[in-house]
């Protein structure tokens, strides 16, 4: 079970996060316009290579995501974008979706988990039966997640993430481009090496809509039961799954097999 009470000093929900508007310095924005041309670089010969149709980005709202979607959008790449709806997300994530299809002009791919698989877990386990296991937590996060996610890419020869090397332990040595086992496709990572800094930075210079959680000290966003807000110096990913080993908390997206 998980310890609500653990002494943890949450801070207040309308506080302004200062890594959400970074000063942007002449260093700063240098590097952030060269990583960002790298960046299209890397996805212009990838959507060559791979062709209309057949390779995608998965876009779940994070302050990453909405870089590389800018960025493709911005510079009408072929490449599609969707997303996972959980059904258990934050309602500002819902809000943000709704503020991407009406900034950009465009409509997202969506994918559900399957009904019957989501009434049949909570029927046996309970509604937040996470809390109870990281058996049943990573249960919950298949369905909900890992499963969708196969029908996302069923038919496509890579995807894009906006995973970086510096959000996890579990994501240190995250390469550029690699070969997803797990899903038998290639797989690109563009914002591999760049800061938070740098994120932020092209938020603000390209006026990017972004999850209003992240102001209120959510540097990394999920399911909203899982999902709780850091405090100045905790690790990135210390608000999710908070009540686990932060080596091995992955929702099973992007396990290597």
């Amino acid at each position: 079970m998980v310890d609500f009470n653990s002494g943890v000093t949450m801070l207040k929900p309308a506080a302004n996060n200062p890594a959400t508007r970074p000063t942007l310095s002449d260093s700063l924005v240098a590097s952030t316009h060269q990583k960002t041309t790298s960046v299209l670089a890397l996805l212009s010969d990838a959507s060559s290579e791979f062709g209309d149709n057949k390779i995608t980005f998965a876009n779940s709202f994070g302050a990453e995501d909405m870089v590389l979607t800018d960025i493709i959008i911005r510079n009408a790449l072929k490449i599609e974008i969707f997303s996972l709806d959980t059904g258990r997300l934050p309602a500002e994530t819902y809000d943000l979706m709704s503020e991407t299809e009406k900034h950009y002009n465009t409509k997202l791919n969506v994918y559900f988990p399957i009904a019957e698989n989501v009434e049949l877990y909570v029927k046996t386990n309970g509604i937040n039966a996470f809390y109870d296991s990281i058996e049943l937590r990573k249960s919950c996060c298949h369905m909900r997640k890992v499963e969708p996610l196969q029908r996302a890419l069923s038919g496509k020869g890579a995807w894009i993430t906006g995973m970086r090397a510096a959000q996890a332990t579990t994501r240190a040595s995250l390469p550029v481009r690699e070969f997803d086992t797990g899903n038998q496709l290639e797989k690109f990572n563009p914002l591999s090496d760049w800061s938070e800094q740098e994120v932020w930075a092209y938020i603000r210079l390209h006026e990017v809509p972004y999850n209003k959680l992240h102001d209120q000290f959510y540097p990394s966003i999920g399911c909203a039961p899982c999902t709780r807000a850091v405090a100045m110096g905790e690790d990135i990913r210390a608000g999710r799954w908070w009540w686990e080993d932060p080596t091995s908390k992955e929702c099973g997206l992007h396990v290597k097999i």
